[in-house]
């Protein structure tokens, strides 16, 4: 039972560690180090940060030095991949492609041209759920959602790549996606998906994944399953942050009284959802 006082003092060490990341980022300091750092075993360290932040240290070093690698590449038209690199105290730009690539979804070119290299289709059809918007890259599904205006759904597909190449008009992947919403889900095809989010994003994503059709969880119980008991908050960001409606299940997720809870989408189209899967599996 760790007492308030030990408390304070795990979060002074927390905090301490936050800030010399935060300072020593340009050095790409190792777990050892940020843990002498605040006179912490590195063991016990990364267990403590972990539990407090909701992500290791590394992580949280990643996501610092990708900050300022993103404002040196929106700095100026001429900044190239080996200045951002360089200010960020990667050794090359292949370090800086890996470390956009394992956040952000995309290459740090990709990144400062705003999506311009991308070329997104996109079509809109039925549901049981109403009008949804589908959207793919060569690499994948990148964006489903729901909405009853076409324009507003194109528009907001559109600001979450602001320079990429649009083309109305369906292909593989969509038709594919599609599926999903059908009764028969015996024979459901495999999709590979597009995604633009953060690590701990990416994981908590990927836990929605393992939750069965008809099925529900809490985010408590998520935060558990991916290693971070007290992130429950944490967990619901990042189940809010679903830029995939419905294939990435985050309707299955409940609050822990029971209550089904808000939705990126509407509550009552969560509602619906929740009752059609478990009709489609008791039926």
């Amino acid at each position: 039972m760790i007492t308030t006082e030990q408390q304070e003092v795990n979060f002074e060490r927390i905090a301490a560690a936050i800030a010399y990341i935060r300072t020593h980022f340009k050095k790409q300091p190792s777990l050892d180090e940020v843990a002498a750092a605040v006179n912490v075993s590195p063991a016990h360290f990364q267990k403590m940060f972990t539990d407090w932040a909701g992500t290791s240290p590394k992580k949280f070093l990643k996501y610092v030095s990708i900050e300022h690698a993103k404002r040196i590449l929106q700095g100026s038209a001429q900044t190239t991949l080996f200045d951002a690199a360089w200010e960020t105290g990667l050794s090359s730009t292949s370090r800086l492609h890996d470390l956009f690539m394992s956040v952000e979804g995309m290459t740090p070119a990709e990144y400062k041209n705003g999506g311009e290299s991308l070329q997104i289709r996109y079509g809109f059809d039925p549901t049981p759920f109403g009008q949804v918007i589908v959207a793919s890259t060569g690499r994948g599904i990148c964006h489903i959602a729901f909405g009853s205006s076409r324009q507003k759904l194109s528009d907001d597909l559109k600001n979450r790549f602001p320079n990429a190449r649009f083309t109305e008009e369906q292909d593989e992947a969509q038709i594919a996606a599609l599926r999903f919403f059908e009764r028969d889900w015996s024979e459901l095809p495999q999709l590979k998906l597009h995604l633009k989010g953060t690590d701990f994003q990416l994981k908590v994503w990927e836990s929605l994944l393992k939750i069965p059709v008809g099925g529900l969880t809490t985010y408590g119980e998520i935060a558990r399953n991916i290693g971070v008991p007290n992130g429950s908050r944490a967990v619901g960001t990042a189940v809010g942050s679903n830029p995939v409606a419905f294939l990435i299940p985050c309707h299955r997720v409940i609050r822990s009284t029971g209550v089904a809870g808000e939705y990126m989408w509407g509550a009552g189209r969560k509602a619906a959802m929740i009752g059609w899967e478990g009709a489609c599996v008791n039926g």
